[in-house]
């Protein structure tokens, strides 16, 4: 059982001991420090915060703690109730609010969960702000209302509607071509908030969704990370309703993976690159993803004359590249669209609609459009951190091996190759080291990975 305080939330699994696992006295104790936090931000007389979670069996029990705890701190709530991690980001933004909480430990199984932080912005706070949150929680110094000044809570149901509505008006999003293409869809919404907010989006567009896994109770029929080896029953469902392509969102819905009309994998690194090659078509710019994803977007967005820069892991490091290149479009490799048109997060609903303009407009099958793209192949495994493993002893002695390579440090170790490359870095969100290779074939990419699994036992024995 485990508890995960870092700068971009506390994360961990339900039941056990205070401190050591995601317990009702730590998810008020965090809550605490966030709405004070907040409170630091501006001197003001009323603040607000936006709160939703996923549908996690554990999602309505943390969401009476947080929204009663920011309560009693005299912090008004915008109740978003089930909603997506999008879906909350573009409410704090709609709201004009203070900064918001979304409840869902992301790809996690079950037994997990999280409070995602937020702030004025809508966007995922930078490193300081997390630390002064885990500064606040730790000193204990948290003053709370008075009776007469406790916040007021308010139910909006709503927002998945205003989010789908704020979608269909950009620009690059054609209704018109796509209700007339008549596209047949099948969603695996993983049994949480995509089941809810995609078939909505896909109506509003004239799309016939075909849902699999789409009721919101928390019981996720499979694991809940979109990848390939957890997605059968949508590729055999999307290959026996003869659908145009299959979909697959995370529980938040900030991540999102294509199967083809023959219900082959389109590949999740490829989600990025495909919209992306259809913003660049009409807007030509600069693009960022992070450092662990495909150098597929670096070739596509060079073709359309743009500069690609690689981020380090983490949201709101693609973001702040993002603004810092004036990008137009970002995200990261596991299937996080940006687009800052609407907003600066990562966002599977406006994904999904620009994936579906473009295939409206060139009109061919999915496979035919993955197989326009450079072929790279990725392999994405990890190791089980235990006690005896020194994570920055092993990346130092990687970095010194490989010192002849060309290397970047600034998360992690990773080593470009001339014909591949390795990422070596330990996880923001479970006890794990992430290794990540991508090369010209599955097996030399899987080879590589097992290769470094090696080097890395041998290190930390």
């Amino acid at each position: 059982m485990t508890l995960i305080k870092s700068i971009s939330g506390i994360r961990g699994t339900i039941g056990g001991t205070q401190g050591k696992n995601l317990t009702p006295l730590d998810a008020v104790k965090y809550a605490a420090a966030y709405g004070a936090w907040v409170k630091q931000q501006r001197d003001k007389d009323c603040y607000k915060v936006v709160v939703g979670r996923d549908a996690r069996i554990s999602g309505e029990m943390i969401q009476e703690l947080v929204v009663n705890t920011l309560i009693g701190m005299g912090i008004d709530i915008v109740d978003l109730n089930l909603s997506t991690t999008p879906t909350v980001e573009m409410a704090v933004i709609l709201e004009h609010a203070d900064g918001g909480i979304i409840l869902t430990a992301s790809h996690n199984p079950k037994q997990w969960n999280a409070l995602k932080l937020l702030n004025n912005k809508g966007e995922f706070l930078d490193g300081a702000a997390g630390q002064e949150i885990l500064n606040l929680a730790e000193s204990g110094d948290i003053a709370f209302a008075e009776v007469d000044d406790l916040g007021e809570r308010m139910i909006h149901d709503a927002y998945m509607d205003l989010h789908v509505d704020e979608i269909l008006n950009l620009e690059l999003v054609n209704v018109e071509a796509i209700k007339k293409a008549r596209f047949k869809v099948v969603v695996d919404g993983v049994n949480s908030t995509g089941g809810i907010a995609v078939p909505l989006l896909l109506e509003a567009l004239g799309v016939e969704p075909v849902k699999l896994y789409c009721t919101p109770n928390g019981q996720f029929p499979h694991n809940p990370e979109p990848l390939k080896e957890h997605l059968g029953d949508l590729m055999a469902l999307t290959v026996k309703e003869n659908a145009d392509f299959g979909l697959v969102v995370d529980p938040d819905v900030d991540r999102l993976a294509f199967v083809d009309e023959k219900g082959a994998m389109f590949g999740e690194e490829y989600t990025l690159v495909a919209i992306a090659d259809y913003v660049l078509q009409h807007k030509p710019g600069n693009t960022v993803s992070n450092m662990s994803s495909s150098r597929a977007l670096s070739d596509v967005t060079k073709i359309h004359g743009g500069t690609y820069k690689a981020s380090a892991v983490g949201e709101v490091n693609v973001v702040a590249m993002m603004k810092e290149t004036n990008a137009i479009i970002g995200g990261e490799g596991n299937g996080g669209i940006i687009y800052p048109e609407l907003h600066y997060g990562r966002d599977s609903l406006v994904g999904i609609a620009l994936f579906l303009s473009y295939l409206a407009d060139i009109k061919i099958p999915v496979s035919q459009l993955r197989d326009e793209y450079p072929n790279y192949f990725m392999s994405k495994k990890k190791i089980a951190l235990t006690p005896t493993i020194d994570v920055d002893a092993i990346l130092v002695q990687m970095e010194k091996k490989y010192a002849s390579e060309k290397m970047t440090t600034i998360d992690g170790v990773k080593i470009d190759f001339a014909e591949n490359w390795v990422h070596l870095r330990k996880s923001n969100t479970e006890p794990i080291i992430r290794i990540y290779t991508e090369a010209s074939s599955q097996k030399i990419a899987d080879d590589l990975a097992d290769r470094f699994i090696v080097e890395i036992a041998e290190i930390s024995n």
